[in-house]
């Protein structure tokens, strides 16, 4: 024992003494062993093991006019692995950064597709119209032609994106009626009835939309031509005279965001489309379609955005999603007209017809995967 260290510990000792404690001695003794082990692996291939820049140009550790002592070569050889491990860090978390960002354009490239193949749909109507120099008004037969091509595109994707299909459609009347349907996170499933119904039937439905979609730039021929209205009361009422169908989904855009794979109705007390069935005296018809919520979905609901929403009636949550699940649409019995009804009683009535087919058609909670299987599945559902 050295004589003065007696109190102190052993780590204490050491450093005192100006030594490497027991462990690090190890480690130290292992690195030099592995040196000397691969220095003579690679001597005995006749080149060096480390090779570093000097003034003279590129040496070895053990040769030049400067030789490097075995413990001086294993720190700079030690540098050398240490930016190789810095350049593998780096390359791991470039390939995990691009991995996240073909994610996220998988996640939304199918929505922002549909917004393209909308957009090319108005643009071939404008071009159509200078084609033939029209100015007849949008809703009329002279369009038919032009209809006729966009439905048959856009009956082409459904078919082979979502195989989808139309089921009920003998439960539509011959005259006016108001369809009440639940809405997705993308309407995209309306669109595919809108074209079905227009190639099988040659016969137009007229829908209510959100005031927001005549903001958007570049549709209005489109929207037009394809029958959408704003849906005040007067409108409806008068769609319904002239012997149109009219839809309209009461969640409405409220319900595309915040509505999810439980595909609760999200109406509130909305209540106007049975005051105008009621007045015009027309059937309330029914309708849903499989699986739009696990092709298409919004993120969580969040308090923010829906404060957002309910201030300025703007989705600013994005849709994500646009896999190819089986879409079936199905069109459920009519409600007939009742004078001895009440407005709140026919809401209720609406709304349980709607549920109903939800429940008859729709696994829930909705599943991404049994949604997908069914594109396998060539069983006709019973309506």
């Amino acid at each position: 024992m050295i004589r003065g260290l007696e109190q102190l510990s052993c780590e204490d000792r050491l450093t005192e003494l100006g030594l490497f404690s027991l462990r690090k001695r190890k480690v130290l003794g292992d690195l030099m062993a592995a040196f000397q082990y691969l220095k003579r692996a690679y001597e005995r291939a006749g080149d060096g093991l480390f090779v570093w820049d000097m003034i003279g140009g590129k040496e070895s550790c053990t040769s030049g006019p400067i030789p490097m002592t075995d413990l001086s070569c294993l720190v700079y050889g030690l540098e050398e692995w240490t930016v190789v491990e810095f350049l593998k860090q780096y390359l791991f978390h470039l390939i995990i950064a691009s991995l996240t960002i073909i994610a996220i354009l998988v996640f939304f490239i199918v929505p922002l597709t549909i917004g393209f193949f909308i957009y090319l749909s108005n643009i071939s109507l404008l071009i159509y119209q200078r084609n033939s120099e029209l100015e007849a008004d949008p809703l009329s037969d002279v369009w038919d032609r032009a209809r006729k091509t966009i439905a048959s595109f856009w009956d082409i994707y459904a078919r082979i994106w979502h195989g989808y299909e139309l089921h009920g459609v003998e439960n539509l009347p011959e005259g006016p009626g108001i369809l009440v349907y639940y809405h997705g996170a993308i309407p995209v499933d309306y669109l595919y009835f809108l074209s079905r119904l227009f190639l099988w039937k040659k016969r137009l439905c007229l829908s209510v939309a959100d005031h927001f979609v005549f903001r958007l730039p570049g549709l209005k021929l489109l929207l037009r031509v394809t029958g959408v209205i704003p849906g005040t009361r007067e409108e409806c009422l008068l769609a319904l005279k002239n012997g149109y169908l009219v839809s309209i989904s009461p969640g409405g855009v409220r319900e595309a965001l915040f509505s999810d794979e439980s595909y609760q109705l999200m109406w509130g007390n909305r209540k106007g489309f049975a005051q105008v069935a009621l007045d015009a005296k027309v059937p309330i018809i029914p309708m849903y379609t499989q699986n739009v919520r696990e092709g298409y979905r919004t993120f969580k609901e969040r308090r923010f955005f829906r404060q957002l929403y309910e201030s300025t009636r703007l989705p600013f949550i994005p849709p994500y999603g646009g896999l190819p699940v089986k879409f079936r649409t199905y069109i459920g019995k009519p409600i007939p007209y009742d004078p001895n009804i009440t407005t709140e009683e026919l809401v209720e009535k609406t709304k349980t017809a709607v549920q109903a087919l939800i429940r008859k058609h729709q696994t829930l909670p909705g599943n991404i995967w049994k949604a997908l299987l069914e594109r396998f599945d060539k069983r006709r559902k019973s309506d």
